[in-house]
């Protein structure tokens, strides 16, 4: 049953991260079809801002989601996410341009976005979250780091994808219709998902607690069994929220840095041909995927916290060269500049990743995961390629973007110090 939760909570995260990948990978397409411009830069700044609406979104979607989680179990609230997802990503290939249909073209673009980020919200921490219950205490960081590396994948197959579909039709096929392909195939990916799922449980943590309801309930302590609700997560877990909104930001900035923007940035900035770009970026998400599970191993044994004080130096210290190195018009260079920039954000995953769930306790853990985490991606994930894309814009300098990563790591690490960010290991709650 471990075995197969692992595989349900990562089909889900590959399928829900696909969606959100696929975005960024096809940011040029889309900027030329839905927001015309005779400055493709002004076109991509406004298709980054529409990526970034899907993240703020998706806080409510954790608060919805995650309450429902919580009260209904977690495994029921996971078909309806990734259903949904599946469903908004195949609408968005289906989705006539605005050559066709005018200002109607971005505004349901932006409405199928939304979707996507509403469904995101509980996929995101919910999968996590089941697949944590189902660990072993020991392996927590194993698992839930596996679980996660798949939302690494995703990159590499919308990468590759993109790649051979381009280069293996002309330009105008491409154009025309080739670019709607990988976004038709979300649904049938998340049917596969479905069926995977439907051969799990619902976890032995949640039907613990939800026992233990049912006895305090026929006692009569209604102040004890009663429905968790969201005023209650935010009433006992306020100071976690805060600590993992700032220590998921850190993370979610690393994450879109690397799979929403450094395509377009090594193309327009390093000026690499978009074959190039793709490739590089398949081949960094790739390295992302194997390292982030060893990372979670070694979390396992030295704590969650020395590996967040630990990855954000790392990221702070390696943001200079790494981005110097991506934008140096060099193929080897480029690559060898995300794999630096890979190696400091895994390194800091190492910790986070099972932070973020390990210290709530199962009442209400997928409310107050599923809020704080995703009002960090939307705040510093969200955000991040609109502001690397007008950093260079505005600086003219290539590795601007370097000095925004530098401080969100700096203020990432006052928060761990000055709000004692606790050491979550092998705790049970």
């Amino acid at each position: 049953m471990q075995r197969r939760v692992l595989l349900g909570g990562s089909v889900g995260q590959f399928i829900e991260f696909y969606d959100f990948a696929l975005y960024g990978v096809s940011a040029v397409v889309l900027a030329e079809h839905f927001f015309p411009s005779d400055n493709p830069l002004a076109g991509l700044l406004v298709l980054f801002a529409t990526f970034g609406v899907a993240f703020f979104i998706r806080p409510i979607g954790g608060l919805f989601f995650g309450a429902l989680g919580d009260r209904l179990g977690r495994r029921n609230v996971l078909v309806i996410t990734l259903l949904t997802i599946g469903l908004a990503t195949t609408g968005i290939g289906l989705l006539p341009t605005f050559e066709v249909i005018g200002a109607a073209a971005p505004i349901l673009l932006v409405l199928l976005r939304l979707l996507q980020g509403l469904s995101a919200g509980g996929e995101s921490a919910g999968a996590p979250s089941f697949v944590f219950e189902h660990a072993p205490i020991h392996r927590r960081g194993l698992f839930v780091n596996i679980t996660l590396a798949a939302t690494a994948l995703p990159s590499v197959v919308a990468a590759f994808l993109v790649f051979f579909l381009s280069s293996s039709m002309s330009d105008a096929a491409f154009m025309s219709w080739g670019w709607r392909v990988p976004f038709i195939i979300a649904l049938p990916l998340a049917l596969v998902g479905l069926w995977i799922r439907a051969k799990t449980e619902e976890s032995p943590a949640f039907k613990e607690m939800m026992a233990e309801q049912r006895a305090d309930e026929a006692e009569v302590r209604p102040e004890v069994g009663s429905h968790t609700t969201i005023g209650e997560a935010f009433r006992k877990n306020w100071l976690q929220m805060i600590q993992v909104v700032f220590v998921m930001g850190l993370t979610a900035m690393g994450f879109y840095f690397l799979s929403g923007y450094f395509i377009s940035y090594v193309s327009t900035t390093g000026n690499l041909s978009r074959e190039q770009s793709l490739l590089l970026n398949g081949g960094a998400m790739l390295a992302y995927t194997l390292l982030l599970p060893v990372a979670g191993a070694i979390g396992d044994r030295v704590g969650r916290r020395p590996m967040m004080i630990g990855g954000a130096i790392a990221i702070a210290v390696l943001a200079i060269p790494a981005f110097s190195l991506v934008t140096s018009g060099s193929v080897g260079l480029a690559f060898l500049g995300q794999l630096i920039f890979v190696v400091a954000i895994c390194f800091y995953g190492g910790g986070c990743y099972t932070f973020f769930i390990e210290v709530f306790d199962t009442r209400n853990r997928f409310t107050s995961a599923a809020f704080s985490y995703n009002l960090g991606y939307a705040l510093l994930g969200g955000t991040a390629p609109f502001i690397g894309t007008a950093l260079v814009d505005a600086t003219g300098v290539p590795h601007s973007p370097a000095f925004y990563v530098i401080g969100v790591a700096i203020m990432t690490l006052i928060v761990i110090a000055a709000t004692r960010v606790p050491e979550t290991r092998g705790w049970t709650k």
